[in-house]
């Protein structure tokens, strides 16, 4: 992994002299982007690597996620690290709903994304059976650059993700095949 930041480069727009002008959706991807605010919901050992990945030896602040946020409501990314049992599946989902929007979320670890080695009847099978998912970190448990590469994917959906998606009904629809109004 790079030492260095990665700089921001301005969007396409008109420059002129004294003057650039750009389209607001572009300018809002990018400022969504540097200003993640994460909510780790963290029950295992990939909580141990994401406090590692807080560290100052990865120091996520790099990348615009400095500031965890420990309450949903003030959080736009939810990362779920860990065995989830099947009785905390509604509390993932209620973090999620209580969660400002947009908002998305990381599976971090192999349990998070598929239950991992847990293949029993109280453990669940991957989150995504109750919120949708944005980005996998694979790994039992992932190393921090994997973490911090699955933060780099989000800040790519965020500086994408038109302003209007969220209002889609491909959207809609994926939000109600959860039963999320």
């Amino acid at each position: 992994m790079s030492n260095q930041i990665k700089t921001i480069e301005a969007p396409e727009g008109f420059e002129g002299s004294g003057f650039f002008a750009t389209s607001f959706e572009k300018v809002i991807g990018i400022a969504r982007s540097k200003s993640l605010w994460p909510l780790p919901f963290a029950t295992s050992c990939c909580g141990i690597e994401f406090m590692a990945t807080m560290g100052a030896h990865y120091d996520i602040s790099r990348f615009g996620s400095e500031r965890p946020s420990f309450s949903p409501r003030q959080a736009d990314l939810l990362m779920v690290m860990g065995t989830i049992a099947k009785k905390m599946a509604p509390i993932v989902k209620q973090v999620y709903l209580q969660m400002a929007e947009p908002r998305w979320v990381i599976a971090v670890g192999a349990c998070a994304s598929s239950g991992g080695v847990f293949d029993t009847y109280s453990v669940l099978q991957g989150i995504d059976r109750v919120i949708p998912v944005d980005v996998y970190v694979p790994g039992c448990p992932p190393r921090p650059e994997q973490i911090l590469d699955g933060l780099m994917q989000i800040q790519e959906l965020a500086i994408n993700e038109s302003l209007r998606r969220r209002n889609t009904d491909e959207y809609q629809a994926l939000l109600q095949s959860y039963n999320i109004q």
